[in-house]
């Protein structure tokens, strides 16, 4: 169907349609906020967290570009997408269900790997179902309105384990036989129900747009097999766009910063907060539950920042508002490790949550701008292969420098994360308005 031919949604539509990705993020909201932590509960070091979160990056630059061009190419009886959708979202249920139980970090780590393959599976079709499904005047909405459901549903998964300690009753304090608290096990619980059923609603709710004819001889036409897929992964990432290549530098920067604020947020508060860097103390725990709370609070932040930021893009443009947002993350990032009183936190989470809100759906506006319809799929797996490897790199030179350059400190990671985070700002307003015109022309 050609884009003139795509219905026009109304928000309520698009929202349906995207309410599949309070489930995905509300998984990624429990991995940000829960693995670091159960890691050291189970034994692990500081300096090793990095390597034992290989999982995310692994699998997502193995698996969202394969995904992205097979479902390119997928012609099924549920459509082009939606398979993926729901293989991810089983083995996504299975991972969060299982992982509280960890006896070991053996199995922690295993579990992650099988948890971020159904997260990866999901998350690349996702993407490219918004530009299928949307025409191009809407993708703005489409995009950040799952901008907006990723900070709802990090807020809920983050800020979920306080309010079983303060409104339920819960004690913080109640661990199992391996040291992970029982606010964990429940909180796990429910997102294992929320990632499978709000993926199911997504996709009876608002189905996938039939093939036209010609999309399906196409696909008909197309090579098969594994060789042809790794070709057409190689041939989109030589033919890939200008304005893609430089989105790619501020990519290195931003995920780089982000994947080291998520690694150390809750280590630097245990520090300059609690005063303690012992992970079976009670005031770490304290930290635990206090980056809970925080991340709630700049999660909720970022679901009104990416409403917010739907006519303003449209007003100023996807480029000065993702800077300006990236700048507000950085001086939060740079800001939090100087705060010793809880209460004040809320001040550089203001930042770290405006860019959050821009981070999951402005840079999709502009991708989206630049790539091929017959490409969507391969091109967004290629552009979160940009998110997936900054994060390798990370995990590959933190241990290098951490106790070194950082001090084994994790207030000094985060404040270069900080720096970094300035410095994707910088690289996003190098991508110019006639990069994108000389594409379309």
């Amino acid at each position: 169907m050609s884009a003139a031919a795509k219905p026009h949604l109304p928000l309520a539509r698009i929202i349906e349609m995207n309410l599949g990705f309070l489930g995905l993020q509300f998984s990624f909201g429990l991995q940000q906020g829960n693995m670091g932590p159960i890691y050291s509960y189970l034994g692990a070091s500081e300096a090793a967290l990095p390597i034992l979160s290989l999982a995310g990056p692994v699998t997502g630059l193995l698996v969202q570009p394969i995904v992205g061009a097979m479902s390119d190419r997928t012609n099924s009886r549920w459509g082009r997408r939606t398979p993926y959708f729901l293989v991810g979202a089983v083995l996504c249920f299975f991972g969060l269900l299982f992982m509280p139980y960890s006896s070991s970090l053996l199995m922690a780590a295993s579990l992650l790997w099988i948890l971020d393959a159904g997260n990866n599976i999901t998350m690349e079709p996702y993407r490219a179902y918004v530009s299928d499904r949307l025409n191009p005047d809407q993708h703005n909405a489409g995009f950040l309105t799952q901008s907006a459901f990723t900070g709802l549903a990090q807020c809920l998964a983050l800020g979920t384990p306080a309010l079983l300690v303060g409104l339920v009753g819960m004690d913080k304090d109640a661990v199992d036989a391996h040291n992970i608290p029982y606010t964990v096990h429940v909180v796990f619980l429910i997102g294992a129900v929320l990632s499978l059923s709000t993926i199911l609603w997504s996709v009876l709710r608002v189905p996938e747009l039939p093939m036209t004819e010609q999309q399906k001889a196409e696909i008909a036409a197309a090579p098969k097999g594994a060789v042809e897929t790794l070709r057409e992964i190689w041939a989109a990432i030589r033919d890939m766009p200008l304005p893609m290549r430089k989105l790619g530098v501020m990519m290195l920067f931003q995920w780089y910063a982000m994947g080291t604020y998520w690694t150390y947020v809750t280590y630097s508060i245990s520090r300059s907060v609690y005063g303690t860097a012992d992970p079976l103390s009670d005031g770490f725990r304290s930290a635990v539950l206090t980056n809970g709370t925080m991340a709630a609070f700049y999660n909720a932040i970022a679901f009104v920042a990416a409403l917010a930021m739907m006519p303003m893009v449209r007003r100023y443009g996807p480029r000065p508002m993702h800077a300006a947002a990236l700048v507000a993350g950085g001086l939060g990032m740079l800001l939090l490790p100087q705060i010793s009183d809880p209460l004040w936190l809320a001040l550089p989470a203001i930042g770290v949550g405006i860019a959050w809100g821009s981070i999951m759906g402005t840079p999709y506006v502009m991708l989206a701008r630049c790539i091929p319809a017959n490409r969507t799929g391969v091109y967004m797996g290629i552009f979160n292969m940009m998110i997936v490897i900054p994060m390798l790199i990370n995990a590959a030179t933190v241990p290098l420098y951490y106790n070194t350059l950082m001090g084994g400190d994790a207030r000094n990671i985060l404040m270069l994360a900080g720096v970094l985070m300035v410095c994707a700002a910088l690289a996003v307003l190098r991508v110019r308005d006639d990069d994108f015109d000389r594409v379309k022309g």
